[in-house]
């Protein structure tokens, strides 16, 4: 029986150019490829994003197993620093170059092939779901949130899930992703009384208010880690006031802190530390500060178990590897799939995800293959 070649899907997907939002033809190409070899697809678009929903086998079943992934990547960044084709899928020295090579179009591709391959010759007693999204890379409010959404009103469920993000930092087989660390930002707004700077004493200058703020919030240890996660971190990441005058204080300033968070901690928890410190400022140097926050995530853990193990022999026996278990590195999807049923993340080397030149070693990505073979094989046995 002809196999799927997973690198040939691997460069028919990187050929779409799916910026976010686009669909760029990505998930029109493997909802054909993937009905052909019998799965049940359905386009769950929300909000001009393009989703798709493939299933194999009874819904429902006991046993489903569940891949995750996008097809959406970033944008290019100075394309003529591009030294291939951006959206060509050129090989070059056991390279596959483009954008979407690492971050995820070889992981999709790998998970779409062996779930092809393997209801083909060896059906299971039980169920595959791929739930794949075109809006992971942007504000990921109409992506997987939307395929869990359909999912939840057409009585459709994963027993379990594997994302199939790049997970391994340097070495194929070294990492696999079992939770996350939560993801913040908070932006203040400090505002006093313009003056001139001759008559400080006639105004009230929001920058020295704000410098004491993002230092306090900057110089307090939020926790010293956990039992599988790092400790949280705090980083100001902007201070604004677009003062080009010398000789004036400015009515008002800007900032923001990006705060990365473990099981310590919840996103209500930290909202009001973060005001606290706030108000405690603003009393001190008589001025108003205002704040807004974002909550992308709350941090996450599938705890060591049938899952990771599952993975983790898998992983083993195809690389010679034994995978870390890791909470660490930025948010995915597995934020949202964690709400639905146990979830793990792994998948190939992403040292060039989002870099111009973004490329995959092409024997990864038959390796990653293999790998989620068997993955499905262990399950289902």
């Amino acid at each position: 029986m002809t196999q799927t070649d997973a690198a040939r899907l691997t460069a028919d997907l990187i050929r779409c150019p799916s910026v976010t939002p686009e669909e760029g033809g990505a998930l029109v190409l493997l909802e054909q490829v993937l009905s052909e070899a019998g799965f049940t697809c359905t386009r769950a678009d929300r909000g001009g994003i393009s989703n798709l929903f493939a299933r194999w086998g009874d819904k429902g079943h006991a046993r489903t197993f569940g891949f995750n992934g996008h097809t959406d990547v970033v944008p290019l960044g100075d394309e003529a620093a591009w030294t291939m084709a951006p959206f060509g899928a050129e090989e070059k020295d056991g390279f596959m170059y483009g954008r979407g090579a690492t971050d995820m179009k070889s992981g999709v591709a790998a998970f779409a092939a062996a779930a092809i391959d393997f209801v083909r010759q060896t059906p299971p007693d039980g169920a595959l779901i791929l739930t794949i999204t075109g809006d992971e890379e942007a504000d990921a409010l109409d992506g997987t949130t939307a395929l869990l959404d359909y999912m939840a009103d057409a009585g459709e469920a994963m027993s379990v899930c594997l994302v199939g993000e790049p997970t391994c930092p340097d070495t194929m087989g070294e990492m696999i992703k079992i939770g996350r660390r939560g993801s913040m930002t908070a932006w203040f707004t400090v505002t006093g009384v313009q003056g001139h700077s001759a008559y400080p004493h006639r105004a009230k200058n929001p920058l020295p208010a704000i410098a004491r703020l993002m230092d306090r919030l900057a110089s307090h240890e939020l926790d010293q880690g956990t039992d599988h996660f790092d400790a949280s971190t705090l980083a100001v990441v902007t201070i604004d006031t677009g003062n080009p005058a010398t000789n004036v204080i400015p009515a008002q300033c800007t900032s923001a802190a990006n705060i990365r968070f473990n099981d310590t901690h919840t996103g209500a928890g930290l909202t009001a530390w973060l005001q606290g410190e706030a108000d405690a400022v603003a009393a001190e140097f008589g001025v108003e500060i205002e704040m807004k926050v974002k909550i992308s995530g709350e941090s996450f853990l599938t705890p060591p178990g049938t899952l990771s193990d599952l993975v983790s022999s898998s992983v083993e026996a195809a690389t010679g590897v034994k995978p870390v278990l890791s909470t660490t590195g930025g948010t995915s999807d597995a934020r949202f799939v964690k709400n639905h049923c146990p979830v793990v993340e792994f998948g190939l080397v992403g040292r060039t995800m989002h870099q111009v030149d973004e490329r995959v070693e092409v024997a990864q990505i038959h390796q990653l293959k293999e790998i989620y073979t068997r993955i499905l094989r262990d399950y289902f046995a």
